[in-house]
C-alpha cells in the first residue's frame, strides 16, 4: 500500500522544489539576503519544505544558478534535434540573453558563496562552453558560419549582453547585439557562397 502513495508525493516533492527555485530565482534576483522564510511562503510550502531540499542558503543558491545552468545546456541539445544549425545557435543565443540576465540578479548571491571568481572558475562554466562548442560544431559542419570559431572567440562576442541593464529594454536591446553577433559569425561562412 505505501508504494501506491510514492508516487504522487514524489510528483508533489518534484513540483514543491521545482517551484522554491523558481521563486528563489525571482527573489533572489531582486534581493540577495531574501529571508528563506518569503521564499516558502511565495513558494507555497512551509520552511520545513525549504530546508529538507536544501540545507542552507547556499545550498538554494547554488542549486538555483544549477538548474539555470542546465536548463541552458540541454536547451542547446534540444535546438540542435529541431532546428538547422545556424537557427538553433540564433535561438540559443536569445536563451543565454536570459541567462545572463538571471545570473546577473543572482550575482551578488554567488559572490558570496564562491567569491569574486568569473569565467572559468564559476560553477557551470564548463557546461557552457560544452554547448557553446556543440552548436559551433554544428554550424562548422554545416558551412553556416566562418571557419575557425572557437567557443572562446564567441564567448568574447557576446560579452556585451551582460552589460545590458535588465530594468531597460533588455529585450529589444539584447535582440540587436544578438543579430550584429550572429551578422558577423556568417560573414566568410563557406555555405554562404
Amino acid at each position: 500500500m505505501g508504494s501506491r502513495n510514492d508516487g504522487p508525493q514524489r510528483s508533489d516533492a518534484q513540483r514543491n522544489r521545482e517551484r522554491i527555485l523558481e521563486v528563489a530565482l525571482e527573489e533572489l534576483s531582486r534581493d540577495v539576503d531574501v529571508p528563506l522564510s518569503l521564499i516558502a511562503k511565495k513558494a507555497g510550502v512551509g520552511q520545513g519544505t525549504v530546508y529538507r531540499n536544501f540545507p542552507n542558503r547556499e545550498a538554494l543558491v547554488l542549486e538555483v544558478y544549477r538548474h539555470e545552468v542546465q536548463l541552458l545546456t540541454d536547451a542547446a541539445a534540444e535546438l540542435l534535434k529541431t532546428r538547422a544549425p545556424e537557427h538553433a545557435l540564433r535561438e540559443w543565443m536569445d536563451q543565454l540573453a536570459r541567462f545572463a540576465l538571471a545570473k546577473a540578479g543572482l550575482s551578488d548571491a554567488m559572490r558570496q558563496i564562491v567569491g569574486t571568481a568569473a569565467g572559468p572558475a564559476q560553477p557551470g562554466y564548463a557546461l557552457v562552453v560544452e554547448a557553446i562548442d556543440a552548436l559551433l560544431a554544428a554550424n562548422h559542419e554545416a558551412g553556416a558560419i566562418r571557419p575557425g570559431l572557437t567557443a572562446d572567440d564567441f564567448i568574447l562576442a557576446i560579452a556585451g549582453i551582460w552589460q545590458i541593464d535588465s530594468s531597460g529594454d533588455w529585450q529589444a536591446q539584447s535582440a540587436r547585439l544578438l543579430d550584429l553577433v550572429m551578422d558577423g559569425l556568417r560573414m566568410g561562412a563557406p555555405g554562404r557562397g
